[in-house]
């Protein structure tokens, strides 16, 4: 019996984080676009990358065989 009077504060503490953790992410705006980051993945990136101005020569790369 002794156990219940020591666990259940605990547990209600536990619960008041859970709670106050809970009103903290949706007053600093975490739950307002649930759906934009998956579909963000899934476009097409337009950008391309920049180009090479030149391609590499063959005495910037080991030969092989030496």
């Amino acid at each position: 019996m002794e156990t219940v009077f020591v666990l259940v504060p605990i547990a209600l503490f536990v619960v008041g984080l859970v709670i106050l953790a809970f009103w903290w992410a949706t007053r600093s705006g975490q739950f307002d676009d649930l759906e934009g980051p998956a579909y963000r993945i899934l476009m097409d990136d337009d950008s391309r990358p920049p180009p090479v101005d030149e391609a590499p020569s063959d005495t910037d790369s080991p030969k092989a065989g030496h």
